[in-house]
């Protein structure tokens, strides 16, 4: 079963390192479909995201399609808000803020489906710091209150701003790990973490992102990567539909 999960690990990660989100929304329910405890499978997914976008981000960052002015303020409100966000999380129903999420994550998949920019018009170059701070701010609110990461709500966002969906792919997977880690961490305080299980996914995820990564970039136009980003959003939204509808 270890080469199958690496497999699968593998597979996921490079899939959604196209979209520059983590596979652990995937992953997680994969390996608690082979009768791994979900408390063991989360912080494993946790750090599969982590390693493997980090994988994702030392591509970028070597090939320097990578940009740190954009990155960096999303980076800091997210972390910011994701604190707020797991603290007032008591004090709402999880299953209204799923719901909600759903309804983002459908609106969101859309617009990438359908969301199209005039002819002549250039993708931004500029630096927002007051837009990109309110969406760090955002989706370090929502990851806390959910308990994920932020790539499913950064992607729209920084799409609407006008940014080329290549630049928002490597921006996600460069902001995502910092929330996965925290939560990882969170986990193995309590004793939760399976190391066997951890490394075989989080190796096959790093390779699996590192040439998902490269292969997007050289491969792909950015409408491409946008309709791979939709696809994504679309099913994580599908996935979440299943877990508070059905598998309750």
């Amino acid at each position: 079963m270890d080469y199958f999960i690496g497999l699968i690990s593998f597979v996921a990660a490079f899939i959604f390192s196209l979209g520059g989100v983590g596979a652990a929304i995937i992953l997680i329910p994969i390996l608690v479909s082979f009768g791994i405890p979900v408390n063991v499978a989360k912080p494993v997914g946790l750090f599969y995201n982590t390693v493997s976008l980090t994988g994702a981000s030392i591509s970028n960052i070597k090939n320097k399609r990578l940009d740190f002015k954009i990155g960096i303020p999303i980076i800091i409100f997210s972390f910011l808000f994701a604190i707020i966000g797991a603290y007032v999380s008591q004090y709402f129903s999880n299953r209204i803020i799923l719901i909600i999420f759903i309804v983002f994550l459908l609106f969101s998949s859309f617009m990438f489906f359908f969301w199209k920019k005039k002819e002549k018009e250039a993708y931004r170059t500029d630096t927002p710091y007051f837009w990109l701070s309110g969406i760090g701010a955002f989706a370090g609110l929502l990851s806390g209150l959910l308990g994920i990461g932020g790539g499913g709500i950064i992607s729209p966002l920084m799409l609407m701003l006008g940014f080329n969906p290549k630049k928002i792919a490597a921006i996600t997977a460069f902001v995502v790990p910092f929330s996965s880690f925290s939560g990882f961490l969170t986990y193995w305080s309590m004793g939760n973490v399976d190391w066997k299980l951890l490394v075989i996914a989080s190796a096959a995820g790093f390779a699996g992102a590192t040439l998902g990564t490269a292969f997007m970039q050289k491969k792909l136009n950015p409408q491409s990567v946008k309709k791979i980003l939709a696809v994504i959003l679309l099913i994580m939204a599908i996935k979440l539909c299943w877990k508070i509808f059905i598998n309750t």
